[in-house]
């Protein structure tokens, strides 16, 4: 996965604008401990799950490139999340970014592009699971990257999950575009 946009600019927009698989069948069983929106937590996610593609995976800490692009988790079978961004369940876009494939076989978020608008996602904080629906699913041109929709403010707690789609370009070694599963957190 490479997601070759600045995040820095992001950044500053959201500072200046915010005083800033295992064998899973269904959703059931899926509600233990949800958090609510108006519960707020300091705790830093640890995991996330998606049933509907079968993703239950640790979450890395990740930051930005000398570039200042996002970094790739190092694994490839786990998915991480945007430690300078905004927490999953907190006001504001939360980013989880996960490998599509490696040179040895699917990874992480092989299946991401398969999601559909309803679709669970619960991300670990603390003791407590955060739980989110899919609201779109959109894939981007690398070069056209829409860094205001998955940085920018937004009112209430989102999230979004992003891998690499399109054709791979075997001169780059890199896909062309990004696929980008933008989803809100269930309310209370």
């Amino acid at each position: 996965m490479e997601v070759r946009h600045r995040v820095a600019s992001a950044a500053a927009v959201l500072a200046a604008a915010v005083v800033l698989t295992g064998g899973m069948e269904s959703d059931e069983g899926w509600s233990e401990a949800l958090v609510p929106l108006a519960a707020a937590q300091t705790d830093a996610p640890t995991r996330v799950r998606i049933p509907a593609i079968r993703v239950d995976s640790t979450l890395e800490t990740l930051g930005l490139d000398a570039v200042g692009a996002l970094e790739a988790p190092r694994d490839f079978a786990r998915a991480g999340w945007y430690a300078a961004g905004t927490a999953p369940g907190d006001t504001g876009p939360a980013v989880i970014a996960g490998h599509v494939d490696s040179h040895t076989g699917p990874a992480v978020f092989f299946r991401l592009y398969q999601l559909r608008k309803g679709d669970a996602v619960q991300v670990a904080r603390g003791d407590r699971w955060v739980s989110f629906r899919v609201v779109a699913i959109d894939r981007y041109p690398k070069n056209a990257f829409p860094t205001a929709e998955v940085y920018g403010p937004t009112p209430d707690a989102e999230l979004r999950l992003i891998t690499c789609g399109g054709t791979f370009d075997r001169g780059r070694r890199s896909y062309i575009d990004n696929v980008i599963v933008y989803a809100v957190a269930d309310q209370p």
